[in-house]
């Protein structure tokens, strides 16, 4: 099942700004194949990894996202903006994994920026 994981922020290497505050982790079978089918949105600062993942749809979506095609080291390989339901994300060749955010969330981000993931010390 996917949970919100508040301890995990995604960066952009190069900047080192957020791109997500709140990272959910998809990384089953079941949770891939679910995704963000049944919400009725996605808050801004949050965004879902879904790996591996070498494509996406949005059949049955209630709301368009921004999708961020990655490879293996959370380079980006292409950008799809504000895609809407009932469309089609083609993945490019050496996609390893999707971030999937809100509409609008990716709009700062670009082509060759790298991702990384930071676990944030528990809170005491």
């Amino acid at each position: 099942m996917i949970y919100p994981d508040m301890s995990r922020i995604l960066i952009n290497e190069a900047s080192g700004t957020p791109v997500v505050e709140k990272l959910l982790l998809a990384e089953s079978t079941g949770d891939r194949m679910r995704g963000l089918l049944g919400r009725a949105d996605l808050p801004l600062d949050t965004g879902m990894l879904l790996r591996p993942c070498r494509s996406i749809h949005m059949w049955f979506m209630r709301f368009a996202i921004d999708a961020a095609f990655l490879d293996a080291d959370l380079r980006v390989l292409k950008i799809a903006r504000n895609l809407p339901p009932w469309a089609l994300g083609w993945a490019p060749r050496k996609t390893h994994c999707v971030l999937e955010t809100a509409a609008g969330v990716l709009q700062h981000l670009n082509v060759g920026d790298r991702l990384l993931i930071i676990t944030r010390p528990a809170e005491l």
